[in-house]
């Protein structure tokens, strides 16, 4: 069956998070898609809840090959936190922060491979940036824009230094963690945040089909290979590169709570909506 063909669908784990269970290529594929398109895939406390619950079912299953994480076609992965719900109540962002923190780990833990199709111009903003470093392997949209803008509002990225680190080298998170300016897919790639690029349909309701399409497939290839080795392998690599040492993680964590409602944060994310 293609990519494309959808399984059993399982509802219910928060609006806006949608888990499918997808035969690809002989392959069972849970496929976490974001449904928000709307708000561009702003994240709430409530979806991050539903995306580390829906990983951790897949991650349980013993019938599931892979895992892809997506936004929608025509849309795009996840433009970051709603900074419009942090700015309302002071209480969100570290809910937010702590949320991610663990989807990303989630999705480290998970024994088999998982594969973030990230797709759309602005399409992996701050905290859907921090995304892929939960992936093992990340398909781009060749008009993927990504980084973190949010270092302008006084919001510390730190929480995904662990990860970043991990997967792009500390010279390079540095860069992307500390300059607010977006970066493009051919940079990504560069650097090791992205492994393939795929020429895709720039706007329009089909936009990201083609990312999301070969992020499946790839899922596929990857679950394809014999279990106790992926399993044995993954579990090595994230002891190599510190994303399974949990007092590493929390540091990062910490280090983004420590300056949350600090007086330029409150005040630019007021400004953004005066």
């Amino acid at each position: 069956m293609s990519a494309g063909t959808t399984g059993s669908s399982t509802p219910g784990f928060a609006p806006w998070v949608r888990s499918t269970r997808r035969p690809v290529e002989g392959r069972t594929i849970v496929h976490i898609e974001l449904t928000r398109s709307e708000k561009r895939n702003a994240l709430t406390v409530d979806m991050l809840g539903a995306l580390v619950s829906a990983v951790h079912a897949a991650a349980c299953d013993d019938a599931v090959d892979a895992i892809v994480l997506s936004g929608l076609p025509g849309s795009c992965f996840c433009a970051g936190f709603d900074l419009r719900q942090c700015a309302a109540d002071a209480s969100i962002l570290p809910k937010m922060l702590a949320g991610l923190s663990e989807a990303i780990r989630a999705m480290r833990r998970a024994p088999m491979p998982v594969v973030i199709a990230a797709h759309g111009k602005g399409g992996a903003i701050a905290g859907g940036c921090a995304l892929l470093g939960g992936a093992d392997m990340v398909v781009a949209s060749s008009d993927l824009t990504l980084g973190y803008p949010v270092v302008r509002l006084g919001i510390s990225p730190a929480v995904s230094a662990p990860f970043l680190v991990a997967g792009a080298g500390a010279g390079p998170a540095r860069e992307r963690m500390l300059d607010p300016n977006l970066t493009d897919a051919a940079d990504a790639k560069r650097i090791g945040l992205v492994h393939e690029i795929v020429d895709d349909a720039p706007g329009g309701a089909a936009a990201g089909s083609r990312t999301i399409e070969r992020a499946l497939r790839l899922a596929a290839e990857l679950g394809a290979k014999p279990r106790a080795g992926t399993r044995a392998t993954k579990r090595l690599l994230n002891e190599i590169d510190g994303t399974s040492d949990a007092e590493r993680i929390a540091r990062g964590l910490q280090a983004s709570l420590a300056i949350v409602g600090n007086p330029v944060e409150r005040e630019r994310l007021a400004a953004m909506w005066s």
